[in-house]
Formats: structure tokens, sequence, C-alpha cells
């Protein structure tokens, strides 16, 4: 009769050899990004307001094109802790890094619904964000390699976590001409029937440097890791891209209430 001490020893070693078993059946390769982002909010009234976003990411740094995403929402401002948006994105994905995304080295277009929750609260001196995010993904798929353009565009559905830590450094807010450090994570989840290898989509970890002039502009550069998932398999393995860079984010905010 098996005993406490041999479920152990089994546990301890599925432990030991399940590390050993998703490495061999991982694909990674490595890149170098470049991410130059603009945010602007458009405050309409109290409750409504306009988001519109540009990200010019690239590889190598800045040599080439990573992706183009353009992001357009309408926010309403629930309490002064809760803000929800719906919006739409394009997106334009290019065939970059060792191994493109699309198995036919080539470039292809998405089209995004999202929906978002956003918290925010304060403890101490330490701002404190939670944005939840609902994705309805329309991405474009090649049918073979004969065709010249998408030709399909199944539907993936994806949930993001985001968590944001910002601190100033100097006084107990951010106000006005304040310096800050931020900090951040934010898990992708694929589901849904179309979901392919990639349940686990990606995760974005990154730490920050700003600088708030005024109520209406902010600046944020610092560092960038991005862990990517594909959504196909290469000679039964998994593949798994690691981008390691910079991120520099404008952030704009204008009272059009007044």
């Amino acid at each position: 009769m098996a005993t406490k001490k041999d479920y152990l020893i089994v546990l301890v070693l599925l432990c030991l050899y399940s590390p050993l078993y998703t490495q061999n059946n991982r694909l990674n390769t490595n890149g170098s990004i470049g991410w130059y982002n603009y945010f602007g909010a458009f405050k309409v009234n109290d409750k409504f307001g306009i988001h519109t976003e540009y990200q010019w990411r690239r590889d190598d740094f800045i040599t080439y094109w990573q992706q183009s995403l353009l992001r357009v929402g309408i926010n309403y401002q629930l309490n002064p802790r809760m803000l929800l948006r719906v919006g739409y994105a394009w997106i334009e994905t290019y065939p970059y890094g060792e191994i493109p995304i699309n198995g036919l080295g080539r470039d292809f277009t998405e089209h995004r619904l999202f929906q978002m929750i956003q918290l925010s609260h304060k403890e101490g001196i330490v701002d404190l964000s939670h944005r939840f995010m609902l994705e309805q993904r329309f991405v474009g798929r090649y049918s073979s390699s004969d065709v010249e353009r998408e030709d399909e565009f199944p539907l993936l559905h994806r949930i993001r976590y985001m968590v944001r830590l910002q601190v100033p450094l100097k006084g107990d807010s951010v106000k006005d001409k304040t310096p800050y450090v931020a900090i951040y994570d934010e898990v992708f989840i694929g589901f849904g029937e179309n979901v392919n290898a990639n349940v686990f989509d990606q995760n974005r970890f990154g730490i920050l440097l700003g600088y708030r002039f005024n109520k209406v502009v902010r600046i944020e550069a610092g560092y960038l890791n991005q862990i990517l998932q594909f959504g196909r398999q290469i000679n039964g393995q998994n593949v798994f891209q690691n981008n390691n860079g910079f991120i520099i984010n404008a952030n704009f905010n204008f009272d059009m209430s007044k």
C-alpha cells in the first residue's frame, strides 16, 4: 500500500520532470523592440470622454516594423474609482524577428472590438490600478499560399489583466511638475472554440520613469519585456518569442467640457 512518503516522492519527481518536458517542447526566440506610443483622452463632460491611441511598434529597436496599432474608444466614468471603455482597434502585424508569426511569412490585419473596466485606488503614496479587458479579435488569415490577401477572419477571444503601481519621486502624490516611477505587468489569455496553441497568449512587464508636466501632458519611458506565444506550432513545438527593449509613452488629457 502506498504511503504518504511514496506520494511525496512521486510528486517531487513530477515537478522535476515537468519543467524538463516543457523546455524540450518549446522553441524560443529573442528580439529587441522599441514601442513609441501616443495616448489621448478627451473629456466631454463629467461622465463621458473619447479615448484615442496609436502605437508605433518596431523591431530591432527602431529599424523594422513589428506592429502598427490604432485604437479608439468611448469612456464612461462610473465613479472616481471606476472607468469603463468600449471601442475598436485596427492592427497590422508584420513578419519580423527570427520566426514570423504568420506561417507564410506575411503581414496580416486584425480588427478588434474590446470592453474594459479599470479600477483605481490609492494606498499611502502608491497609486494602484487594475485593468480588465475583454477582446473579440478578427485576425486575418491566408487560406493558402496562392491568395495574395487575407481571405479569412476567424473570431478569437482574449481576456487581459494588468496591474500597475505608481509612486511619486517627490511629495506624496503625482501632480504638476512631479517625477514618478511606475511598474506594471499584464497577462493575456486566449479562450473560445478558435483558440489555437496559445491559451497563454503573452505577458508584458514594464518599468517606467515618468514626469507630469501639468494636467494635460505626461511623458513616460523605460524598459519593456514581452513574452509572446504563437498560435501555431513548428515541428510539434510551441513557439515562444522573448522581446526586450524600451517603451516611450506620450499621454495627453484634454478637458473639452469647459
